[in-house]
């Protein structure tokens, strides 16, 4: 936390965003950035699919793999730049996205529950959903992946 604030307190965004680091926090910093960045692109789809011709539950599903990409994509860069020490680039992916499935799994979950169970409006449950999942999604991909 003290080097998280001292960056902050120096407007240093270099070293909060883009230098190696090890340090939990700012690593998740940068993951809610990704995350956030993912969710807009996942966010999108399901809203253009529902809206046009998919039913809500599967235009989740789909917005999902636009997000898991992208998540991926700029996690490499700019979260977990260490490639995982427990196997090669595609067994690190397809750890990478079992996470993920399991996240759509408890996004689907939550997603029923709160809008067809709860009444939720589906834009409204996927906000809250997604901070959900994006806790779940951090700690499981670093502790499993990228745990040291």
């Amino acid at each position: 936390m003290k080097e998280l604030l001292q960056y902050i307190k120096e407007f240093n965004l270099k070293k909060i965003f883009i230098e190696d680091t090890d340090n939990t926090l700012i690593q998740f910093i940068r993951y809610c950035f990704v995350g956030g960045v993912a969710f807009i692109v996942d966010w999108l789809v399901m809203i253009l699919l529902t809206e046009t011709l998919l039913h809500y539950l599967v235009a989740v599903a789909v917005g999902f793999v636009a997000g898991l990409v992208t998540n991926y994509t700029l996690s490499k860069k700019m979260v977990f730049k260490k490639d995982s020490d427990k196997c090669g680039k595609v067994g690190e992916f397809a750890v990478y996205a079992i996470i993920g499935v399991m996240g759509l799994g408890l996004t689907e979950l939550l997603m029923y529950l709160f809008t067809d169970k709860l009444a939720v409006h589906y834009i409204i449950s996927k906000i809250i959903v997604a901070a959900i999942v994006l806790v779940w999604n951090f700690f499981a991909r670093k502790l499993i992946l990228y745990k040291k």
